[in-house]
C-alpha cells in the first residue's frame, strides 16, 4: 500500500508541476502578445525596449542563485508555491506601470519571480522523473509550451477587443486558480544538496556542466528572441495587424508544445545527442525561413518549423544537468538555468540594438547560425539519456 500511495503522490506532483510550467509559459506568452501595444503606449523604440527588457533578464539571473540556495537547504516545494503565488500578479504589474522607470522596475520583478520558479519546478519536474522512474522532462516542458501557445494565441484577440488592461486581469484570474489547485499537490522532500556530497556554496568543478549550461543558453536564444520579437516583426516587416501578429509566437510555441509531448520517446529511440543536434539544424532553418519571408504565411509556416526544433532543445539540456554526475541535481539544475538565462539577459538587449540598424529579420538569421555553432559541442548532453536498472 506505501508503495502504491508513494506512486499516486508521485502521479499527482508529475501533473501538478505540469501546471506550474503551464502558468509560467501562459505569462510569457500572454506578455509577448502585450508588448506592441505596450511599446506604443509608452512610445518608445526598438532600442529602447531592448534596453528595457534587459531589467527582466537582470531580474531572472538575480533570482536563479537565490533559488539554488534555498532548494540546497530545503527542497524545490519551498521555492515552487510562493514564486507561483506572486507570478499571478505579475502581467497586471508590468501592463499597468505608468512610465519607462516604473515599467522597469515591474518587469525585474517578473523576471525575478518566473526566473526563481523556472529553477524550482526544473528541480521538482528532476525528483518527480527519480520518483516515477521514467522520463518526463520534455512532456513536462511541453506544458510550459502550451502555456505560451494559448496566452500569445488569445492575447492578441483580447488585447484587440477589451483592451491591453483586461486582458492583463483575465491572466491573473486564470493563473490564479490554476495556482490554488495545484499547490496541494507539488511534491516534496527532495534531498537536499548538502546530504548527497560537497559543500552548500561551492561551485562545481566539472567543466562539463559549464558547456551542458552553454548549451542551454544558446538554445533559448531562439524562444528568448521570438517572445519578444516576432509580433513585432509580423507587424512592422510584414504589415500583419495586432492579432496576427500574435500568432507568430503562439505558432512557434503551439507547435514546440506538440513536439515536446513526444520529446521523451524520440530521446530514448534516438539518444539525447543525436536528438539535439537535429533539433538545432531544423530550428536554424526555421528562423532562417522566416528571415527571409516577404509573406505572412510563410513566415508564420516557418516560425512553426522553428518551434518543432526547438521543442526537445532545452528539455534535453535541463535534463543533463539534472542527471551531471558528480553532482547533487539540483546544483546541476542551478548551473545550467542560470547559464541559461544568461541568454534571456543578453539576446533581448542585443537583437533590439542590432534591429535598429539592420532590422528584425537579419538577426533571426544570425540567431540561425548561432544554433548550427552550437551542433558542434553537442555531445556533452549524453548524461540525459534515461537509464534506469
Amino acid at each position: 500500500m506505501d508503495a502504491t500511495n508513494h506512486t499516486a503522490s508521485a502521479q499527482r506532483g508529475r501533473w501538478a508541476v505540469a501546471a506550474m510550467f503551464f502558468i509560467n509559459g501562459f505569462i510569457i506568452g500572454s506578455w509577448s502578445a502585450q508588448i506592441p501595444a505596450y511599446m506604443m503606449r509608452l512610445d518608445i523604440s526598438e532600442a529602447t525596449f531592448g534596453l528595457l527588457i534587459l531589467s527582466f533578464g537582470l531580474g531572472a539571473v538575480s533570482s536563479m542563485p537565490c533559488a539554488g540556495l534555498i532548494m540546497a537547504r530545503a527542497g524545490s516545494r519551498p521555492v515552487v508555491l510562493p514564486l507561483a503565488f506572486l507570478a499571478v500578479f505579475g502581467l497586471p504589474l508590468v501592463t499597468l506601470a505608468p512610465g519607462v522607470f516604473a515599467s522597469t522596475a515591474a518587469l525585474f520583478l517578473l523576471g525575478a519571480v518566473l526566473g526563481g520558479m523556472d529553477v524550482a519546478m526544473n528541480a521538482n519536474a528532476v525528483t518527480v522523473e527519480r520518483r516515477l522512474k521514467r522520463p518526463i522532462m520534455s512532456s513536462t516542458h511541453g506544458f510550459w509550451s502550451l502555456g505560451g501557445f494559448v496566452g500569445s494565441g488569445i492575447g492578441g484577440f483580447l488585447i484587440q477587443t477589451q483592451g491591453y488592461a483586461v486582458h492583463a486581469l483575465l491572466v491573473a484570474a486564470v493563473t490564479g486558480i490554476v495556482v490554488a489547485v495545484a499547490a496541494p499537490h507539488i511534491v516534496g522532500g527532495d534531498r537536499p544538496a548538502s546530504a548527497e556530497g560537497g559543500g552548500r556554496s561551492a561551485l562545481p568543478v566539472l567543466p562539463t556542466i559549464y558547456m551542458v549550461g552553454l548549451i542551454g543558453m544558446i538554445c533559448v536564444v531562439p524562444e528568448v528572441t521570438l517572445r519578444n520579437w516576432a509580433a513585432l516583426f509580423m507587424e512592422q516587416d510584414l504589415g500583419a495587424d495586432i492579432g496576427v501578429a500574435g500568432l507568430a509566437f503562439a505558432l512557434y510555441s503551439g507547435a514546440m508544445a506538440v513536439m515536446r509531448f513526444f520529446g521523451d520517446g524520440i530521446r530514448q529511440r534516438f539518444g539525447a545527442v543525436l536528438t539535439l543536434r537535429a533539433s538545432c539544424v531544423l530550428t536554424a532553418a526555421g528562423m532562417l525561413a522566416a528571415s527571409l519571408s516577404p509573406w505572412t504565411l510563410p513566415a508564420l509556416a516557418a516560425f512553426a518549423v522553428a518551434g518543432i526544433g526547438a521543442a526537445n532543445m532545452i528539455p534535453i539540456a535541463f535534463s543533463a544537468a539534472g542527471n551531471h554526475e558528480g553532482m547533487a541535481p539540483s546544483t546541476g539544475m542551478s548551473v545550467a538555468t542560470t547559464m541559461a538565462s544568461t541568454g534571456v539577459l543578453i539576446a533581448p538587449s542585443v537583437v533590439g540594438l542590432v534591429a535598429e540598424h539592420t532590422g528584425i529579420g537579419p538577426v533571426f538569421a544570425g540567431v540561425a547560425a548561432l544554433l548550427l555553432c552550437a551542433t558542434a559541442f553537442a555531445s556533452v548532453v549524453h548524461r540525459a539519456d534515461f537509464r534506469h536498472a
